[in-house]
């Protein structure tokens, strides 16, 4: 079923009542018809206003040749896979916009619109005006330019599945509002795509329900809303107690299914729906129901008793270990101490620290604060201290203490002794005089100390660091929470990897795993850690990618954006990457310095780039990485786009972690902090 959508945000007001007469009428047609589950292509001939025809070989259909030419090749290199173009002047001007699906591949993508412009003349010959859905894309142009927002109309296009659901259809209905609106509301605020995917389980007889909504990426959040809130309101009129259907219009559309039709793993992942209220019971059910409530009242006694005591002896369990748990310590002191690290009177750090005053604070993180101290022996020491009251960061801060106990790398940070008196848990660290990494790079009047030679150092240095914990010790070691506050660096700026309260040992031979507690710092977090709680080395080594492209851009991931139109930092190097123009990415500041190596900061950023793919499988390992940096014969991989990013900004995110005045997660605190605006809590994310 084809028809023509009025946009009731900006319809004339003096023939909307016609026009809404109109579209009920043509909703209303026999809905559950073979005929209208047709395959793609979906043709609509001179959509309104009415544009007339062309003739053959005239100046018109050259016009639509010439744009078959182009723009099928712009759409499938630009990184969000849409593109607009117009060839020729009034009267024969020709407007195109082709937009593919956010699953496709390049190449699929090209020629899909290839294919389009094809299908169209021949589907609608002679029509000036044709917009063609195929299932992968989609090809409007006209001689009217259709492309500004005050556009009055919206072309769609229904499709109608042919299978009614069993019942209770309006708990199928539900279910599919409930994920479409979800999708779509996601959709609207992915400001680099406008598209999304969602799954969500229905306990009846179709087990699962699979949505995609896209919205074209040039709109704004509020115009995807508009468009999506219309057409999605329309589902109970058209779509109730359908297995699948969809809209699809000029600038948005949905569908849905009960099986996966798109690529990949959905973006959003829905519980089962809880179905709606069941109907009444008939005399013949309440006699069944009746009987079984009889057996119900016996038995339910004794399974509650049963239950209480199970809660009790578990409750009481559970205080148990989580007393143990208070004092983690208690075990002799070889299994903790390393062959440096030292046991730490507390008299000693409140000497050291002027008994920790303020003007000695560093930073203060979600479990404490960090304090600079200088040892009777004159060492400098920074050191982390748990808050009394915190019930959080005990296993952070025993993970931590065991980890870097026993490592020991040139570029980890090295731990110097630790105190566990009085019911203090302390760690002391060696001192970096230059702080953090962001302290430096992000900061408009220090950035300049960082000349390429010491930025590709750092980089450099980060590899060798991660390699180590990935390849090089003892334990094969993940940090998951890689980022430039945690970062720290020495006199020289060598860089020191810190903060491992998140880090997690893999055992034996296994490569991957699965966590129900996500944490982490948005805008580094790999996409399928973020999304299904699934972390490897490969998880560490996007938060690499993440790392270089701040370090050769000087700008932040997880940065504040002001306009609708600004993208992540990944998407904006791969846009320019994709352009040819990358080089106006690279620092400002690097101009300061005498003739940067160009080719090295292209190769870093190729580097970058390649750590931060889609698919982890397609990210190098960090000892390929050590190669590909030091190596100038190795012919790096091809590249396609990077993954999706989930930003979010943080109000202890900033330029001077350190200052006393502006707390915030500095190198020597833990940094989970930043996925929470309350400085005294953990975000622990749990997958959809």
């Amino acid at each position: 079923m084809a028809t023509r959508w009025p946009n009731p945000l900006c319809f004339p007001p003096q023939i909307a009542g016609v026009a809404l007469t109109f579209l009920v009428a043509v909703l209303h047609t026999p809905p559950f018809t073979s005929a209208q589950e047709q395959p793609p292509p979906w043709l609509l001939c001179g959509p309104y206003p009415p544009s007339g025809n062309y003739t053959e070989n005239s100046t018109y259909q050259g016009n639509i040749n010439r744009l078959s030419g182009t723009l099928p090749k712009n759409v499938s290199s630009s990184p969000v896979l849409y593109g607009t173009g117009s060839v020729g002047s009034v009267p024969d001007i020709v407007y195109a916009l082709a937009l593919c699906r956010g699953d496709a591949n390049a190449s699929s993508c090209e020629s899909c619109v290839a294919t389009a412009f094809q299908g169209a003349q021949k589907g609608c010959p002679h029509f000036k005006d044709v917009l063609i859905f195929y299932d992968l894309c989609q090809l409007r142009f006209s001689n009217r330019n259709f492309f500004p927002d005050d556009d009055n109309f919206a072309t769609a296009y229904y499709l109608v599945g042919s299978q009614v659901v069993s019942k209770p259809t309006d708990a199928f209905d539900a279910a599919v509002r409930l994920l479409v609106n979800t999708t779509a509301g996601y959709a609207a605020g992915n400001s680099s795509r406008r598209f999304a995917t969602g799954e969500e389980g229905f306990d009846g007889s179709n087990p699962r329900i699979y949505a995609l909504a896209q919205c074209t990426p040039d709109k704004t959040v509020d115009f995807c809303q508009g468009c999506f809130g219309p057409i999605i309101n329309r589902m109970p009129e058209v779509f109730s107690g359908v297995n699948g259907g969809g809209v699809f219009g000029t600038w948005c559309s949905f569908r849905y299914e009960v099986y996966p039709f798109f690529s990949g793993r959905p973006l959003l992942q829905l519980p089962v729906f809880v179905g709606m209220p069941p109907a009444p019971a008939t005399r013949s059910q309440e006699k069944s129901m009746n009987k079984a409530g009889k057996v119900l009242a016996i038995l339910m006694p004794a399974i509650a008793a049963m239950l209480i005591i199970t809660v009790i002896c578990f409750w009481t369990r559970r205080r148990r270990l989580a007393a143990q748990s208070f004092e983690p310590y208690s075990t002799s002191s070889e299994d903790i101490q390393g062959d440096d690290m030292l046991l730490l009177d507390l008299s000693t750090l409140r000497v050291a620290t002027e008994d920790f005053a303020e003007t000695k604070m560093l930073g203060k993180g979600g479990f404490g604060m960090v304090y600079k101290g200088v040892l009777p022996d004159g060492q400098e020491i920074a050191v982390k201290r748990l808050c009394h009251s915190s019930r959080q960061g005990i296993e952070e801060l025993k993970s931590e203490l065991v980890l870097v106990a026993k490592l020991h790398h040139k570029n980890l940070v090295r731990l110097v002794g630790v105190c566990l008196q009085e019911h203090e848990k302390i760690l002391v660290y060696e001192y970096m005089p230059n702080r953090s990494l962001d302290t430096v790079l992000f900061d408009c009047e220090r950035n300049n100390e960082l000349d390429w030679a010491k930025r590709f150092n750092i980089i450099s240095g980060i590899a060798r660091g991660l390699q180590y914990l990935h390849e090089d010790s003892q334990l094969k070691i993940v940090h998951r929470d890689l980022k430039v506050s945690n970062i720290l660096l020495d006199f020289d700026y060598v860089p020191k990897i810190s903060d491992f309260g998140l880090a997690k040992i893999f055992d034996g031979d296994q490569s991957k795993y699965v966590t129900r507690r996500v944490a982490g710092t948005y805008g580094y977090m790999a996409p399928e850690y973020a999304m299904r709680g699934l972390y490897s080395i490969k998880s560490d080594v996007f938060s690499f990618g993440v790392l270089v492209l701040e370090i050769v851009t000087g700008r932040r991931n997880g940065g504040l954006y002001n306009s609708e139109q600004d993208v992540d930092l990944l998407n904006l190097v791969w846009e320019h990457w994709a352009r040819g123009n990358v080089v106006g990415l690279i620092d400002p500041s690097l101009n300061d310095h005498h003739h940067p190596p160009i080719e090295q900061i292209l190769k870093c950023i190729h580097i970058g780039l390649l750590c931060v793919q889609r698919n982890p499988a397609a990210r190098p390992v960090m000892s390929w990485v050590n190669v590909m940096l030091s190596s100038s014969t190795v012919r790096l991989p091809s590249l396609s786009r990077p993954a999706l990013c989930i930003q979010e900004v943080s109000a202890t995110d900033s330029s001077d972690a350190y200052s006393p005045e502006r707390p915030g997660a500095s190198g020597y605190t833990d940094s989970s902090v930043l996925m929470s605006c309350n400085e005294a809590s953990i975000t622990e994310l749990s997958p959809r």
